[in-house]
């Protein structure tokens, strides 16, 4: 990566690189090893807390919150070569740095619309890493790219909320760690206003009538790391009517309020990715021989290498212009581009992991490699934060409307 950026970014982005060479590359293996070896499959590997105090101990925290009060107090351009990097690693390096979903969108909402209470109760500890939370929105009975289709029930009952609904693939709820969701339900489900019928309220995990079912798997995979995908059935669980968030009727503009910057991180990760993909790419096609010459040798392999790095540079020119965007006109004057990275980030990094597979032969769908992690995790983004279709939509009608 050429970009001269901000002295201060700079010396994080060096460090950053150092912190991963020296201590997160060689925890991979080590994570994989104790993380078998644990009663709680769905716990914490010890190298994982390690690496997390000593990306403390070098400034390396909470660099995804722009506000200073809580966060390194970064732009989002700053921020957004020191993602990229993390996305080399997804599994250690977001965790590490305290960067990772579903932890960093919750922490957003809370330090945007939260109460001084809430904070103190739920930011302050999620801040520090001492705790996990999850994000409770997709349900199984309704398409959920559609937010106003949501189903669960917040009833207010007295001084209460009563909450009564089924999500699934709620990320980060099977870590034993994790104390607080975030739940999305409907208040006002006749109102006139579809997009103001929805509500959030932070339920504890211990709650009764909390049920974390099972861990759905994507693509066979559980994400042990950031706490798997979890069915959660909320079955009239009551929590105090202070634990709304923001105000009633709001929950539908602060999931857009979270979902943007989630967006735009998501897709920075996604380039690390890539770039860890072309690097194996290439130390796989120098060393392997196939037809009396190496593979680098064979034109089609060529190919393939130099279209990735074509396409990873023009991607990371477009995540970059939409967070200088973010930074300078907001999320909503960013809207177009956020559409346009969500839809071509993970399309065209899932092309380039798949190519680093397919140069890998039997280990690059085998757990030797990160590949097939990487890829699973890449397409599935596809879905996540919205689906490919529903950004096209919402795109297009925008380039329309200047024409009409």
């Amino acid at each position: 990566m050429d970009f001269a950026f901000d002295a201060r970014t700079e010396e994080l982005r060096g460090k950053l690189l150092a912190f991963m060479d020296e201590h997160v590359y060689p925890a991979e293996a080590v994570a994989e090893e104790q993380r078998a070896a644990l009663a709680d499959p769905w716990d914490t590997p010890p190298v994982v807390e390690e690496l997390k105090a000593e990306a403390r101990r070098q400034g390396l925290w909470n660099a995804f919150l722009p506000d200073a009060e809580y966060g390194a107090g970064l732009t989002n351009v700053q921020y957004a070569p020191l993602a990229e990097i993390t996305g080399r690693s997804p599994q250690l390096a977001p965790t590490a740095l305290n960067c990772a979903a579903p932890d960093t969108g919750n922490m957003e909402v809370l330090a945007q619309f939260g109460t001084e209470e809430q904070r103190e109760r739920w930011l302050r500890p999620l801040l520090a890493g001492e705790i996990r939370s999850a994000f409770a929105m997709t349900e199984p009975e309704v398409a959920s790219s559609d937010a106003t289709n949501i189903g669960t029930r917040i009833e207010r009952d007295g001084d209460d909320y009563v909450i009564t609904g089924r999500k699934w693939y709620i990320s980060g709820a099977m870590n034993p760690r994790c104390e607080i969701f975030i739940v999305m339900g409907k208040t006002d489900p006749e109102g006139a206003d579809p997009r103001r019928q929805q509500s959030m309220v932070l339920v504890p995990r211990d709650t009764p009538g909390v049920e974390v079912r099972r861990a759905m798997r994507v693509y066979g995979y559980e994400d042990h790391y950031h706490g798997g995908h979890a069915e959660v059935v909320f079955d009239g669980v009551r929590v105090p009517a202070a634990n709304i968030v923001g105000e009633e009727g709001g929950g539908f503009a602060i999931a857009q309020a979270r979902l943007g910057p989630g967006r735009i991180h998501h897709c920075m990760r996604l380039i690390g990715m890539a770039e860890r993909a072309i690097e194996l790419m290439c130390r796989r096609a120098v060393d392997r021989t196939a037809f009396g010459k190496p593979l680098a040798g064979q034109g089609v392999v060529q190919e393939w290498i130099a279209d990735s790095r074509v396409a990873v540079e023009q991607l990371r020119l477009l995540v970059l212009k939409t967070a200088w965007l973010m930074d300078t006109v907001g999320n909503r004057g960013a809207h177009t581009e956020i559409q346009a990275i969500k839809i071509a980030t993970p399309r065209t990094v899932a092309d380039i992991i798949d190519k680093a597979v397919q140069l890998h032969g039997a280990g690059g769908v085998g757990q030797d490699f990160p590949l097939a992690e990487l890829w699973a995790a890449a397409r599935t983004l596809r879905l996540a934060d919205g689906p490919d279709e529903v950004h096209q939509r919402s795109l297009a009608r925008r380039e329309l409307k200047k024409y009409r």
